[in-house]
């Protein structure tokens, strides 16, 4: 008995090669197919949150503050985030400096708040002159300068009735002798200043050339007021 073999056109083999280079196609962009950038965003707050022991709503807000001024353009040096955690006591090392394309903690250091907003933990806020107190919110670096402490570097406050009065209450990042490991040993708490995030005078040069130049500063405290005030900080779900 003959079997007789079908006999397939050019045509017909073409098409059949184009369905299956089609079919290869589309399997092979749902194996690839990632989470949504919101999903992504959320995961890396978390992420980020737990790998360095940041506060998650400080994470939150300082990133979702962070993709909005990016957007807005009113970053230069993206590269750099960094977060002053005063959830911390000042005893623990609470400025965190994260390199946004590597995803890494670049230094970790003790720094001050005001000597009105608290002792060990800072707990009271102002935006007005002569009280000595910090300003929460989002700040955009500047220029350095050689001022009374030395090498320092110009903050802009940037929340309106939070922290805009930083330039007029001269509220900068610079280097002082009390804040130290030493004094924290002596006393409990490191020293405070007029209102300035002060960091050790070992670390202010490093420190000041990593985030000089329009680089993001977020500090942070779990402030009712700042919340409801604040029209910077989002809801992550609403980035995309």
């Amino acid at each position: 008995m003959l079997i007789k073999c079908a006999i397939v056109s050019p045509t017909m083999k073409k098409i059949s090669l184009l369905l299956l280079l089609l079919i290869g196609f589309t399997t092979q962009a749902f194996n690839k197919k990632t989470t949504s950038p919101v999903t992504s965003l959320i995961s890396k707050m978390s992420w980020l949150s737990e790998k360095f022991s940041i506060n998650k709503e400080a994470i939150q807000y300082a990133i979702g503050g962070y993709e909005k001024l990016k957007k807005n353009g009113q970053l230069i040096n993206l590269r750099y985030l960094t977060i002053a955690d005063f959830s911390k006591p000042s005893s623990e090392k609470r400025l965190f400096i994260i390199d946004m394309e590597k995803m890494e903690l670049v230094i970790q250091t003790l720094v001050a708040h005001g000597r009105n907003s608290g002792t060990l933990f800072a707990k009271a806020f102002s935006n007005r002159n002569e009280s000595y107190q910090s300003s929460l919110g989002f700040y955009i670096t500047g220029d350095i300068y050689r001022g009374k402490h030395g090498m320092s570097l110009q903050l802009s406050g940037i929340e309106s009735g939070i922290n805009d009065n930083a330039k007029q209450r001269a509220i900068v990042m610079h280097g002082a002798d009390y804040v130290t490991e030493q004094l924290i040993k002596k006393q409990g708490y490191i020293g405070r200043s007029l209102g300035c995030p002060a960091v050790p005078q070992s670390e202010v040069k490093e420190i000041i050339q990593t985030i000089k130049g329009a680089s993001l500063l977020y500090i942070y405290a779990p402030d009712n007021l700042y919340a409801k005030k604040s029209k910077l900080i989002i809801d992550p779900s609403l980035l995309g």
